[in-house]
């Protein structure tokens, strides 16, 4: 084929796209016109991209909506190869798999876990889907339009910090509240997204541009191995108590699962290299020394934490190994803080919103420099809450006394 004929090919491929284009757009201004108001603003309208590039030519007619297919990665791939590839390596692509893992999500209804996105998958179906699981969330499976909301897919609007507070915010992980309300996004509020002094979620974890969106502390801020002795023996405590280690310390098959959500940090390197990306993202404003100091601080704050923590565990660990509590049915691990609120007594209800909630706004208060959320919904509520557990373990000793002795008396 001379350039002629390929041009001509090309044009022609052009044309049946338009051609299509067309007659989803005739039939799209009367059923959904929001959407093709919304497409024909953004920049793939423009440059040439219509609606079968992404969904195909079989959808001709209402009753057949369903053989529209629906966008992944792999779609948006084929024109932003880098951006896809990057996506897939870091943890917003495991995002399904960190959370359809936790033991929890098996016991709780579809609305809140799986279709319908009211609850834990209205966030986390930005992570990749098994085939298998592909099929039943048909509109789960987008992925890019997490961030680049469809359909006008606007850059601007994905660098904008503002496009990150749906999912990061609230009980676990309220990084929106923390760095908006810190001065870096005070700065950033005053000055506008014109200012150059303040820095953006996007500034840190996503240098460059980088999709891959990766922390040196990860979800669970755990990491190994530890050269802290004290500190490692605390981890040992809160891996044990959430299943990753069993009794004996030994690996369990919860171990893979961690591996495969990647939500903690199982050798030097993947601790080290999101840690140096940091110090050098930092460093553009503040002296290294400087950064270095900061960072260290709130690695000091992890520990302290872990040590609150583990005392904690060792309270309700100690309750099941005297035969005070029984491991519940169809439970392997227990306590199990992954459980979360499946927890089935008060002492260990209080255990899991340590760790899910104190404990995650104390480290992640720290690194998002918001001393109040460090503090005061981190710090301060953990050491109430370990007092809590002391007080409710005394009570359940106390109480279990009582009844035996008064069993006692009664058979003379």
């Amino acid at each position: 084929m001379n350039k002629i004929s390929v041009c001509v090919f090309l044009w022609a491929l052009v044309a049946i796209a338009w051609a299509g284009e067309d007659k989803c757009v005739s039939c799209h201004e009367q059923v959904t016109p929001g959407i093709v108001k919304q497409f024909h603003s953004g920049k793939m309208s423009r440059a040439g991209v219509s609606c079968v590039t992404c969904h195909g030519s079989e959808h001709q007619s209402a009753e057949d909506f369903a053989k529209a297919k629906m966008p992944t990665p792999q779609t948006c791939a084929q024109c932003h190869p880098k951006q896809a590839e990057q996506f897939q390596a870091g943890k917003h692509n495991l995002a399904w798999i960190a959370a359809s893992n936790m033991p929890m999500w098996a016991h709780q209804p579809s609305a809140v876990v799986g279709e319908g996105y009211k609850g834990c998958a209205g966030c986390h179906k930005l992570g990749a889907k098994p085939d298998q699981e592909k099929a039943k969330y048909r509109y789960g499976n987008a992925q890019c339009d997490a961030c680049h909301t469809r359909h006008a897919f606007n850059k601007t609007e994905a660098q904008d910090p503002r496009a990150c507070m749906t999912c990061h915010m609230g009980f676990d992980h309220p990084q929106w509240e923390m760095w908006s309300s810190s001065k870096h996004g005070a700065i950033w509020q005053i000055e506008g997204a014109e200012g150059e002094r303040a820095p953006t979620c996007q500034t840190c974890h996503m240098d460059g541009g980088n999709h891959e969106v990766r922390t040196s502390w990860g979800f669970l801020a755990v990491r190994l191995p530890e050269d802290d002795k004290e500190w490692l023996a605390d981890r040992v405590i809160i891996l044990k108590a959430l299943g990753v280690l069993d009794a004996e310390g030994k690996p369990t098959a919860r171990l893979d699962l961690v591996k495969a959500g990647d939500v903690a940090r199982l050798d030097k390197a993947s601790f080290d290299g999101p840690r140096q990306k940091m110090i050098e993202v930092c460093s553009r404003c503040h002296g290294k020394t400087y950064v270095r100091q900061q960072l260290a601080a709130g690695d000091e704050v992890v520990r302290e934490m872990d040590r609150i923590m583990a005392q904690a565990i060792r309270e309700v660990q100690a309750l099941y190994k005297d035969g005070i509590l029984e491991v519940p049915e169809g439970w392997t691990f227990a306590p199990d803080i992954l459980q979360f609120y499946e927890a089935k007594t008060a002492v260990e209800q209080e255990l899991w919103v340590m760790f899910l909630e104190y404990r995650m706004r104390a480290f992640q208060g720290a690194f998002h420099m918001n001393p109040d959320y460090m503090h005061w919904y981190g710090w301060a509520p953990m050491k109430e809450s370990l007092q809590k557990i002391r007080d409710e373990a005394r009570r359940i000793r106390e109480e279990l006394q009582t009844q035996t002795t008064a069993r006692r008396a009664a058979t003379g």
